[in-house]
């Protein structure tokens, strides 16, 4: 793709997208309403957008106003972490009045400290977006992910050992307080600052995307200093893997279906493939803690419950996330743990 040739914006206007970017976003919209509702979105549905005010939320704020008109609203979340952030939300509500794009600048509900900042920064943020939709009743929120996050993402996860579900990346839809659409994921990171740049439209640069302290700049330099691998051909990849877990996810919901006992409660999985057993066993043990309530230990659909797997198949069993799997002739049951003992 390259930037249409445009005169200059001025002041007070900015240049519309080139109309070939418009059809292109519209269609991939279009797609993630047919795969998250099946279908397209109410003609009067509201469509928030977060924008933080560097180029790809910038190109995505002038794509989505201009494809989808008198339908969009934005917010910039002001993190509290640095002093020029409320002039970068300023500069993003002076780019939507310009659109005609209502803006709101949001607040966290507590501040930020301690360790792991950014993903901190990143649970307040959609927390406090959340908070924000359910007061203006918008339907669902778009964030501007690209091509190039998701190649960052894919080489970041396959460093860590992920498994299919990690690999699969940044979800194209996310389900969550509201539906989350990721339009740009086959985006350039190129393409969206060439559209920006088009627009006449200002953007900042966010520090912490250079800092090397953040795993996420380090694989960045890395892909930008070579030329062996192709983002965009990453990024795909990271879209058919999310294909692969999906159809994963299928086959175990039906599995789920089959040999879920609630008597027991037990599961007769011991003669399938591991990762079927591994999703299954995650599964029963989340259900076990939500039927008697066990908050604590912490668990998630991410857990690693390798060494619970290995006991299993070796006939014992295990504590993991406060329940307890034994294998007992056929099935696995799970209960709650016992309480440990006091000494």
């Amino acid at each position: 793709m390259s930037p249409p040739a445009v005169p200059p914006a001025s002041a007070n206007k900015l240049n519309p997208p080139d109309p070939e970017w418009l059809e292109r976003f519209a269609a991939d919209f279009d797609g993630l309403c047919v795969s998250a509702f099946g279908g397209a979105l109410a003609d009067d549905a509201r469509i928030a957008l977060a924008v933080s005010g560097g180029a790809d939320s910038m190109a995505m704020l002038l794509l989505a106003a201009a494809a989808l008109p008198g339908r969009v609203v934005a917010a910039t979340v002001d993190h509290g972490l640095r002093p020029e952030a409320a002039q970068e939300a300023a500069m993003v509500a002076r780019v939507c009045a310009l659109i005609g794009v209502p803006h709101a600048t949001l607040s966290l509900a507590a501040p930020i400290s301690g360790s792991n900042i950014q993903s901190q920064a990143r649970a307040a943020r959609y927390d406090a977006l959340f908070a924000w939709m359910q007061q203006i009743d918008a339907a669902v929120l778009l964030t501007a992910h690209h091509a190039d996050d998701q190649a960052e993402t894919l080489l970041m996860r396959l460093n860590r050992a992920a498994g299919v579900a990690g690999l699969s990346g940044i979800r194209p839809v996310r389900f969550d307080s509201f539906p989350v659409l990721r339009p740009l994921l086959g985006w350039r990171r190129e393409w969206l600052r060439m559209l920006t740049a088009a627009s006449g439209a200002p953007w900042t640069e966010d520090p912490s995307n250079a800092d090397p302290d953040h795993d996420r700049t380090r694989f960045r330099a890395l892909l930008a200093g070579q030329k062996l691998l192709d983002p965009a051909a990453l990024a795909q990849s990271a879209a058919h893997i999310a294909e692969t877990n999906a159809a994963l996810d299928a086959v175990v919901a039906q599995f789920w279906a089959d040999r879920w006992s609630e008597t027991g409660p037990q599961l007769r999985i011991g003669d399938l493939p591991r990762e079927v057993q591994r999703r299954l066993v995650r599964r029963a043990i989340a259900e076990t803690r939500d039927r008697h309530g066990i908050a604590t230990p912490p668990f998630s659909s991410a857990s690693n419950i390798e060494s619970l797997l290995d006991a299993l198949e070796r006939g014992s069993g295990a504590t993991q996330g406060g329940v307890m799997a034994v294998a007992e002739s056929e099935f696995w049951t799970f209960r709650p743990a016992p309480p440990r003992r006091s000494h």
